[in-house]
């Protein structure tokens, strides 16, 4: 499968932490996310209820390292 994703990571060393994200992220809303790595059969809302929450984990993770936590 070939990956056309063009968004690129400004620390690709992060790509890890990412992905194990993602999964505890799903986990925690109840999605089931496929084995395979194929995400066509999700759907929209569920994936944009993932990438929501990712979002929000990172501006919370943000404004405490900026608040000197």
């Amino acid at each position: 499968m070939a990956n056309n994703n063009t968004n690129s990571l400004v620390v690709p060393q992060a790509r890890a932490a990412l992905e194990q994200m993602k999964y505890e992220v799903a986990q925690e809303l109840g999605i089931q996310l496929p084995q395979d790595g194929y995400y066509g059969n999700m759907t929209t809302r569920d994936m944009g209820s993932i990438g929501g929450y990712i979002t929000r984990r990172l501006v919370q993770m943000a404004q405490q390292q900026l608040a000197g936590r």
